[in-house]
């Protein structure tokens, strides 16, 4: 028998140890009564979730997870609502965003209504400030009006302030004050695959054409100093946080320096960055001379120096410029030298055990890529280190089963959901198979659901699971008959990226020991008529168990 000769010492003991057990044993947050589509390996749904330390601690019935709760716990009643994991973007160009607080058309499907929208933020414009949409829209997503803006038009809207409105990377049009601005007028020479068009009596319209005459006007939309680029970097996070983005992973882009990613990084280190970002380097060379340059520097890299918010994970996406391909131009092929030039790089990165994502798009090019991947596994394999393509428009069943057997990933996109009706144009009924969701899917590869936002698409997700769910694009064309379910597109979305990113074991899906990332929606995914897939709105996101974002605040 257990002698207790002082009965209020020993009293005082026993509830101090329950006391401190029973805290450690408490859960931070519990959501309650809802639809919680877990996306784990079953599909599971379940009522409610608990929360400690960023992470799910359980999963099951309402029940259940309010017996985990005590007077210090946060508990959140989703009066039926559905719940669905953080939506995860495998490949985008948001951190190059924020060097510009750019007007979006994302979505926009009224003429009248972004002429609106341009006139409003020109009024608020202060002196000399630009206005500009950098992509993310085409004429084709209009259904009032499927055209342009010219320059009176533009002219009358925004008389001093200059404009610049550019259509995918295809052409921009500006106003006179932005032709200005720009130093353009009609002695200027056509740039680099540009061309800056004149009506018959030689005067300036307006419009800069071609991917070259973009990037020469984009050049001279000034870009945000440091302080004001890190302030744009928080309301871009927050901006995607209200679309459902819980992760991406970022591919880079053109002009990309350290002080892209430096506001991200801050933002990471004090604990203040309310999405994660797992980017690759981008290199673009475009001469065997710059290749030299790029193999000097890969021995130095040092992927996964980061943390769960915020860390490097590789290299992609043009691994050599001369063989990137583009997806409104018919290309079955690319010169024999330059996959070579590409070669030197891949293989160094495989020697180094490094990730390697590379844009690829059409037949052709696909094949010439595979047969490189596949003498080079022979000498240093690759299988292991989850090589990406990205975009794979035109793959067929052959060319995914020597993916497969390499090892690698598919990543795939959304970029018809405002360039469908070009693609039909460019490419005739292929187009009605670009992407090949139903293809990819049936071929058991791993393969996940993006956007490559911003310039070629919307970087709204919900967006791009309902053109995997339709096929139809911004505006309501139906421009692609390789639909999915919209539940294999919500495991695209999530569970498939979360691999690619190589964040398995933390994100993906809503599971115990997994980070809180989630989503409670306006309506339900599962239900709502499929078509309207593209309307649904967070009430609520949360990162790492912290709301990032409510409805109305």
């Amino acid at each position: 028998m257990l002698n207790i000769s002082n009965k209020p010492l020993f009293l005082l003991i026993f509830f101090s140890a329950f006391l401190s057990t029973h805290s450690a044993l408490a859960v931070d947050t519990i959501l309650v009564n809802g639809k919680i589509i877990t996306v784990d390996d079953r599909f599971t749904i379940v009522q409610a979730l608990a929360i400690k330390n960023q992470r799910i601690v359980a999963a099951g019935s309402s029940g259940e997870i309010r017996k985990l709760a005590d007077s210090g716990t946060t508990v959140i009643d989703l009066q039926g609502r559905t719940v669905i994991p953080g939506l995860i973007d495998n490949h985008s160009h948001w951190i190059r965003a924020a060097e510009h607080d750019e007007l979006r058309f994302d979505g926009v499907t009224s003429r009248a209504q972004a002429l609106q929208m341009l006139a409003t933020r020109a009024r608020m414009a202060k002196p000399g400030e630009w206005v500009s949409v950098l992509g993310g829209w085409s004429e084709e997503q209009f259904t009032d009006a499927p055209r342009g803006f010219p320059l009176a038009e533009l002219d009358s809207i925004a008389p001093d302030t200059p404009v610049a409105v550019q259509s995918i990377y295809n052409h921009v049009y500006l106003n006179s004050a932005g032709l200005r601005a720009a130093k353009i007028d009609e002695t200027t020479p056509n740039p680099p695959n540009g061309t800056i068009e004149k009506d018959a009596s030689g005067k300036l319209t307006g419009v800069v054409r071609g991917a070259g005459g973009v990037a020469f006007v984009a050049g001279k939309v000034p870009k945000l100093e440091a302080e004001a680029r890190a302030i744009n970097a928080r309301k871009l996070v927050t901006y995607l946080n209200s679309l459902g983005i819980t992760a991406w992973g970022d591919a880079g882009g053109r002009g990309m320096t350290a002080g892209h990613y430096e506001p991200y990084r801050q933002l990471a280190d004090k604990g203040e960055l309310n999405v994660r970002v797992f980017w690759t380097t981008i290199r673009q060379p475009a001469t065997p001379e710059q290749v030299d340059k790029v193999l000097a520097e890969i021995p130095a890299l040092k992927p996964f120096q980061g943390n769960d918010y915020f860390d490097h994970i590789g290299w992609g996406e043009s691994v050599y410029s001369p063989i990137t391909t583009q997806l409104l131009r018919v290309q079955k092929e690319v010169k024999p030298d330059d996959i070579a030039q590409m070669v030197r790089i891949a293989s160094a990165l495989a020697q180094r055990g490094i990730y390697l994502n590379s844009h690829v798009e059409m037949n052709g090019p696909i094949d010439q890529f595979l047969a490189a991947y596949e003498d080079l596994n022979k000498v240093t394999p690759i299988k292991a280190l989850r090589w990406s393509f990205s975009h794979l428009d035109q793959i067929d069943d052959q060319q995914l089963l020597r993916m497969k057997r390499l090892g690698m990933t598919a990543q795939i996109h959304s970029r018809p959901l405002i360039q469908g009706v070009l693609m039909h144009r460019v490419h005739g009924d292929k187009a009605w198979d670009m992407p090949p969701f139903r293809r990819i899917q049936d071929s058991g590869i791993l393969w996940g659901l993006g956007s490559d936002a911003t310039a070629v698409t919307t970087s709204n997700p919900f967006y791009t699971l309902g053109f995997a769910i339709t096929g139809k694009m911004v505006g309501g064309h139906h421009v692609n008959r390789q639909s999915i379910t919209r539940e294999e597109a919500l495991i695209a979305h999530t569970r498939s990226n979360a691999f690619i990113l190589f964040q398995e074991g933390n994100l993906g899906s809503l599971q115990k020991g997994k980070y809180a990332d989630l989503l409670v929606l306006d309506k339900d995914y599962l239900t709502i008529p499929a078509d309207n897939i593209k309307d649904l709105k967070p009430v609520m996101t949360m990162v790492g168990g912290k709301i990032v974002y409510k409805a109305g605040q």
